[in-house]
């Protein structure tokens, strides 16, 4: 991984509501009409546009992602991204990837320069979180391979638990 990879990527712990990025991801359920965890925060954060404009989306299936405006947020988007729920099956790994994937191809069309992901399926939806980490930073250094105009990726994890798993797994990668 060159150094301009590197560089692009942070792991901190707090409060992605907080973020002031182009987007934040939020791990939304199928309805994207708020849920418990970091759905629940991101909603009760941006406010009531963020639920009436959700409303008109139809959903989500799993893997797949949605852009809507951040309302009273610091971020100017939220990219919704259904995760799945784990159950120690191959497509479980193929799905989550697909959240990755298809959030940073959401901020590549709309032309932004910063995201924010939550550890996505790691809470309720039950994703070993070293698991989910290596498929989660795996897939954004790919990305960055052929994507430059991405400037900033973050990984904001609320828990210390969590934060120490993904900064473990970056020491292994990157020799820090």
């Amino acid at each position: 991984m060159n150094n301009s990879i590197k560089e692009k990527i942070s792991i901190i712990q707090g409060d992605i509501t907080g973020m002031q990025v182009d987007a934040i991801v939020n791990a939304a359920n199928t309805s994207l009409l708020g849920g418990g965890g970091v759905d629940g925060a991101i909603h009760r954060a941006a406010g009531a546009g963020l639920l009436a404009e959700c409303r008109t989306l139809g959903g989500c299936p799993t893997g797949e992602a949605r852009i809507t405006k951040g309302y009273n947020l610091p971020a100017r988007y939220v990219i919704h991204t259904v995760g799945p729920v784990y159950r120690g099956r191959p497509q479980d790994a193929e799905l989550l990837r697909s959240c990755y994937q298809n959030s940073l191809a959401l901020a590549a069309q709309h032309g932004l320069a910063s995201i924010a992901f939550p550890a996505i399926s790691c809470g309720v939806y039950g994703y070993p979180v070293k698991e989910a980490c290596r498929i989660a930073i795996d897939t954004c250094i790919g990305f960055l391979e052929h994507y430059e105009n991405l400037s900033r990726i973050y990984f904001v994890l609320f828990g210390r638990p969590e934060l120490e798993i993904y900064q473990q797994y970056w020491r292994q990668l990157t020799g820090n």
